[in-house]
């Protein structure tokens, strides 16, 4: 499976099963669109597989014919073009197969876990999933014993990886600060003799940041998640506290000071759009003329009739703004400058091994969540969702197997539409709560979820080549 486009002259060309991207001059783009739409079973060219039109020693004069009449390109190019696409061909980095076979295990390692330290929040967004911070039972903290017994949770059932991950999550986490210090010393007291290391993150709107909690944060946490929405009057017409008032004069000071003070520490300015701000580069655009340089704002993902759901006929729109910020985003390397946008994160010289690249986040089998009650759900987006929930650290460390089963088969391999979309190594087949929150089922995705990643990886991979392009 091939997926080819260009983009600002350059033209694209993704193998899907090998990774392979390329970069080709237009006779070799257009001799590989059309051998590709041959071998998709286009009608106009009488071709049906790739093998049987490179064990040509030349391109097929049917081929070749409507290169010349309707390209205008030269035969001599043709032929050396055709060799090209040959070569990389027989070396299995076009139209290649797929030749493995995924076996996954009985029982997943747990390796990552998001403490839900909080089910209570200072702020009320507009788009909140957690239904303003409780997940829809009440508003608690999570007492120490449970967040002990969570640690003790990951330790024995993560098997032999040695790195484990934590997420400090809410709610809001600094209303129940205390905690969090007494979670990360415990875990820090007992990781050694269990041979693991403990990588710390934690999630807050900022609003009871202040120095020592600051000064702690970039001390004690890998990576922190700061929620910000953009400019001011976005930002403060969808997170505002319990009273209506907005949040960005509070909250970016704040922000500034501990970038500026972590000293180069992983952190992350993360922020939501909705159909309220569409043009949504202007405000990744503002929060890096703020000084962040790490920067995420991802689509609002909503019921199809609430007044902030991103709907189908806003995707045009949203693609232009991708577009924008991809520019933008060249613009800035031509400078010799740093800005990294996670939706365009791509990594195509090594890439995730195959079990990821089919499997994705591993909600439910190698990641999961914890509420103030010791309940165990598959994420933190299923938390408080009855039906998926998995068990209680309080009770015992077994989780339900049906339900481990059930989301073991969340690979791409076994969705039906996944499989058949040139994107899914690099989506993995979206969001297992997305999908069921909108279809009933993790396995059937949420289409315009897909339409806006594929996008996405259009650009990332447009950015690549573009930077290796201008390198030459």
């Amino acid at each position: 499976m091939l997926h080819l486009y260009s983009k600002n002259g350059i033209n694209i060309v993704l193998d899907v099963e090998s990774g392979s991207v390329h970069v080709l001059e237009p006779t070799a783009y257009e001799l590989c669109r059309l051998i590709n739409s041959a071998c998709e079973g286009d009608d106009a060219v009488k071709v049906c597989t790739p093998e049987s039109v490179f064990s040509c020693s030349s391109c097929p004069a049917e081929i070749k014919n409507v290169l010349v009449s309707d390209f205008i390109f030269d035969p001599e190019n043709i032929e050396e073009a055709f060799s090209e696409l040959k070569s990389l061909y027989e070396d299995e980095l076009l139209f290649a197969e797929r030749d493995y076979e995924i076996n996954l295990p009985d029982d997943y390692p747990i390796k990552a876990l998001c403490l839900h330290i909080s089910h209570d929040c200072n702020l009320r967004c507009k788009y909140c999933f957690a239904e303003g911070g409780d997940f829809g039972h009440g508003r608690k903290n999570m007492p120490f014993e449970v967040a002990k017994r969570a640690i003790d949770f990951v330790i024995e059932r993560s098997g032999t990886r040695h790195n484990l991950e934590v997420d400090f999550f809410g709610g809001e986490p600094l209303l129940n600060f205390d905690v969090v210090k007494k979670t990360v010393e415990y875990a820090r007291s007992i990781e050694k003799q269990h041979n693991k290391y403990f990588r710390f993150t934690i999630t807050t709107n900022g609003i009871l940041l202040n120095d020592d909690v600051a000064e702690y944060i970039n001390r004690e946490m890998s990576n922190v998640v700061l929620s910000l929405d953009g400019r001011k009057e976005i930002n403060d017409s969808v997170r505002y506290d319990v009273a209506g008032n907005g949040s960005y004069d509070r909250i970016v000071p704040k922000f500034k000071k501990l970038v500026k003070n972590r000293a180069g520490k992983d952190y992350y300015v993360r922020g939501t759009f909705t159909a309220r701000n569409l043009d949504f580069a202007s405000d990744v655009e503002h929060i890096r003329s703020l000084g962040f340089d790490q920067v995420s704002v991802e689509p609002v993902v909503l019921d199809k009739n609430d007044p902030l759901a991103i709907k189908e006929e806003h995707l045009d729109r949203i693609f232009s703004e991708y577009d924008r910020l991809t520019d933008k985003m060249a613009q800035i390397h031509d400078k010799g400058e740093f800005f990294n946008f996670f939706h365009f994160m791509i990594d195509l010289d090594q890439g995730p091994c195959v079990v990821k690249r089919v499997k994705g986040c591993g909600c439910g089998t190698e990641y999961v969540a914890i509420t103030p009650d010791g309940d165990i759900f598959p994420c933190h987006r299923f938390a408080g969702m009855d039906d998926f929930k998995l068990g209680n650290v309080m009770e015992s460390f077994d989780t339900k197997r049906e339900l481990v089963d059930y989301f073991k088969k969340s690979t791409v391999l076994n969705k039906p539409v996944c499989e058949k979309c040139w994107a899914k190594y690099y989506c993995s087949g979206g969001c297992a709560a997305n999908n069921y929150n909108c279809h009933g089922d993790i396995l059937k995705p949420h289409e315009i979820s897909c339409e806006m990643e594929r996008k996405r990886i259009e650009c990332a991979v447009y950015l690549k080549a573009y930077a290796a392009v201008n390198e030459e």
